[in-house]
Order: structure tokens, then C-alpha cells, then sequence
């Protein structure tokens, strides 16, 4: 029985990262052998045993073939004769399927250490084609590390792209990673490789379509919408690291994908479309709440955040409400960051700063500093306490305003 380190923690340690998670390989072993030194059995699919004291997940070293389409369409096999070798060939891509012995001894059969010197993404084999979710893994992959892509390898992309594989994928499947690229470094590598390999267009036709959209170039001198969406996200990155943020500074224009030809490159009443589109987009792909009810707020008011100098009172008391920020405060600074990258997502405007912020901060604080309590406690009731509570929120935030 020989015991290897294997995948992410060997790359990992490979670019002088802290490693996070453990996994192992067990060549020579039977589950019988496993279980009698203690292991616990996990794998309802696949032969993985828990170790008894660390709990640290020890896999037997295995073979898989396609036997079907989708995800779960996989024959596995696992037995004593499978070699180290033979299970680092099923593995996506060269810089993942790196082994390293109990002594510290690099195992790297298909040259990924190389790779990752050279900064590249390349495919162990032919079975790479088997599961199109490596797609999404590869481009996930180009967020984290900023790694360009063998030329074989998005050859191979595009194939599967051309094949319909894409739409062999659960939803469920693809949102995982698409919430995980944007929490990685540079998350516009994740929807840049997709766009190259076809995949953009198959799995997410709102946002391939903003490409070759104009914008007035007096407010957007980069034009195209596409390039001004990913600038949006590289801005959202910077300034949080909410994933939720940054899937709302990403959709925050699909509308302008709506606007007839003959109305570029103005897009009026984008805003609401592309609400509506949020909303659809996160049905298809089962996005959680939190994420969607933030991207469609930014949808809808992040014009109205970037005027917030011209905004009367009223409107940006109605907007807070509409914003829901009074009975959920931790929403502003997530709508704000949002809207300063889409202001930030323009050439040239990339530091510049967003005063527009503060208005809106200043504005929230007076209006939430009302006492709600006194009001409570008068002889008012029903329908006339809120109508109290907003009249004297709005007295709030003109007197804010007019001390600024």
C-alpha cells in the first residue's frame, strides 16, 4: 500500500500557497484492507475513506470511463492493480494532476509542474472531453491563477461547446462554479475564456449578447457594453470581496442587450428590462435570494445612485425604501459598492472617485436616525404612523443635505 498527496494541495504547495484542503491517493489497497486499519467508508460512488484520527479524505486510486451523458453518466473503476499513473490521467488539467509520496518526492508524469511555471492550462488527455464541466473548471481555473490556455486545450472546448455539451449540464452545476470564479482573483478570466470557447454564448446569452452593443461614447469611451460589463466586474472585485457584489456589478446592464439597433447607442428604460432579466437569468440557474434581490435592485436604481446629486429628497427617500435598507442596513454598502464599479468600469475613469456614495450614506443615516420608538408610543395608529415616520425621514434628509 503506497499513500500519496495528490490534485490541489500539491499544486498549491507547488506555487508556495497555504494549503487548505488534503486529498490522497491509495494505490496497492483493497476497501477491505482500508476498513481494517480504521477507515471509514464516505463514497457512495466512488471508493473514499475517511482517516479515523485526522478525518482527512483518502481516496483509492481509480479509472473512470463514460458510459453516458450528463454528469453522473461515469463507470468507475477501482481495485489494486489501478497504478498512481492510470488515476492522474483521469484527473482536467496538468497542474492538478501532480502527486507527491509520504517523503516528500514530487510525482508529475504529465509535466505540470511545468505548466505552472508557465503559466498555462493544459489538459491531461483525450478524457478531458468526457465531463463538460471542466469547461467551467478551466475557466474557473484562469480566474484564480490568471493562466492563459494551450491552444489544444480550447481547441478541445470549443469541440465540446460545438457538440452541445453545454447543455448537458444540471443548473445547480454550473451556478457552483460560477459562484466560485467570482470569488477568485480575477473573475473576468472566467467569462473571458467562456466567450473564446463559445461556451459564454451557450450557458449565458444575456451577457455574450451585450458584446458589439454601443454606449454614448461621451460617458463610455470603451462603447461596447460587453467590455464596459467586464470592466464592471474587475472594478467589483476590486472593491469587495462579496461575491454578491460582484454578480450584481456582472448583470447590472443586461438590459442594454434589449435596446433595438435603430435606438444605439442610447438605451433608455434599460434599467427595468434588465431587471426582468436578472430575474430570469437567476430562475434558469437557481441562484440564491440574497444574490438575485441585490442584482435587481442594482439593475433598476443604479442610475438612480449615480445621480444622487440631482435626486430630489423624495426620490432619494423612495429609492432607500425601494432599496429595503431600513429594515435591512447591511444591503447599502452592497448596493454602493456595486454602482461605484459600474462608475469605475469606464475607460479612464478607473480612479476616480464616487461622491455619489457619500450622499446616499448621509442620507440614510439622518432618515435612520428618526425615532421610530417616539412614534410608536403617540396617538397615532395604523396608516398615519407611516405616514409620519416617512414625513419626518424626508425633513431628515433635507436637513442633512442642506448642512453637507
Amino acid at each position: 500500500m503506497q499513500i500519496y498527496l495528490v490534485g490541489g494541495a500539491v499544486r498549491d504547495k507547488q506555487l508556495g500557497l497555504a494549503v487548505k484542503d488534503r486529498d490522497y491517493v491509495v494505490v496497492g489497497a483493497t476497501p477491505e484492507q482500508m476498513e481494517a486499519q480504521g477507515f471509514r467508508l464516505i463514497g457512495a460512488d466512488f471508493p473514499v475513506f475517511l482517516h479515523p484520527e485526522t478525518k482527512e479524505e483518502y481516496a483509492l486510486a481509480r479509472t473512470e470511463r463514460k458510459s453516458g451523458r450528463g454528469y453522473k453518466g461515469f463507470t468507475v473503476y477501482s481495485g489494486s492493480d489501478v497504478t498512481l499513473e492510470q488515476d492522474l490521467a483521469r484527473r482536467d488539467l496538468t497542474i492538478n494532476a501532480m502527486a507527491e509520496s509520504l517523503d516528500g518526492a514530487l510525482i508529475d508524469p504529465y509535466g505540470g509542474a511545468r505548466d505552472l511555471q508557465n503559466g498555462i492550462l493544459r489538459h491531461v488527455s483525450p478524457a478531458f472531453a468526457e465531463d463538460p464541466l471542466r469547461v467551467l473548471r478551466v475557466a474557473r481555473f484562469a480566474a484564480r491563477f490568471d493562466f492563459s490556455l494551450a491552444d489544444e486545450t480550447l481547441d478541445l472546448m470549443r469541440a465540446l461547446v460545438a457538440a452541445g455539451e453545454m447543455e448537458t449540464l444540471v443548473a445547480e452545476r454550473v451556478w457552483q462554479e460560477w459562484e466560485r470564479a467570482l470569488g477568485e482573483n480575477h473573475p473576468t478570466r472566467f467569462f473571458e475564456v467562456l466567450r473564446r470557447c463559445g461556451a459564454l454564448a451557450r450557458l449565458f446569452p444575456e451577457i455574450d449578447t451585450l458584446f458589439g452593443v454601443p454606449q454614448p461614447p461621451a460617458h463610455h469611451p470603451e462603447i461596447d457594453t460587453g467590455v464596459h460589463t467586464l470592466m464592471v466586474l474587475t472594478q467589483a472585485a476590486r472593491l469587495s470581496s462579496d461575491t454578491r457584489v460582484r454578480f450584481a456589478a456582472l448583470l447590472h446592464d443586461l438590459g442594454k442587450g434589449r435596446t433595438p439597433q435603430e435606438q444605439w447607442p442610447k438605451h433608455i428604460g434599460h434599467e427595468e428590462q434588465g431587471a426582468d432579466m436578472v430575474r430570469a437569468i437567476c430562475r434558469r440557474f437557481r441562484v440564491p435570494n440574497d444574490y438575485r434581490d441585490l442584482a435587481v435592485l442594482v439593475a433598476q436604481y443604479h442610475a438612480h445612485c449615480h445621480r444622487a446629486a440631482e435626486l430630489r429628497d423624495a426620490t432619494l427617500l423612495e429609492t432607500l425604501e425601494r432599496l429595503d435598507v431600513f429594515r435591512r442596513p447591511e444591503r447599502l454598502e452592497l448596493f454602493l459598492a456595486a454602482c461605484e464599479a459600474d462608475a469605475r468600469g469606464r475607460t479612464g475613469y478607473e480612479e476616480r472617485p464616487y461622491p455619489q456614495a457619500r450622499i446616499f450614506r448621509r442620507a440614510f443615516q439622518a432618515a435612520d436616525d428618526v425615532d421610530t420608538a417616539a412614534l410608536a408610543g403617540s396617538d397615532l395608529s395604523g396608516p398615519a404612523i407611516a405616514a409620519a415616520l416617512r414625513e419626518q425621514r424626508l425633513d431628515a434628509i433635507r436637513a442633512a443635505r442642506a448642512a453637507a
